[in-house]
């Protein structure tokens, strides 16, 4: 499984959202996201941003999650 992937799975299910409510926050195909959430293809850096996004409108926490959960170390909110 993708690192993408891996963080939109723990911060979707920490978070309480289902893979239907960001497909529809992103105007994408469920299908699409199940294969993210899944590990069978990653999504692309573009559509990580839109995930960030349509994430943040759904529920902040879990936006912030995944941001932190994908990029990890290299972003350091302390500065």
């Amino acid at each position: 499984m993708g690192r993408a992937g891996t963080a939109l799975k723990q911060a979707l299910e920490a978070c309480g959202i289902s893979q239907n409510k960001l497909a529809v926050a992103l105007g994408t195909d469920r299908f699409k996201v199940f294969r993210w959430f899944h590990g069978q293809i990653d999504p692309q850096a573009e559509t990580v941003a839109e995930i960030v996004k349509a994430l943040n409108d759904i529920n902040p926490s879990a936006a912030e999650m995944f941001v932190q959960l994908y990029l990890g170390d290299l972003v350091d909110r302390s500065e």
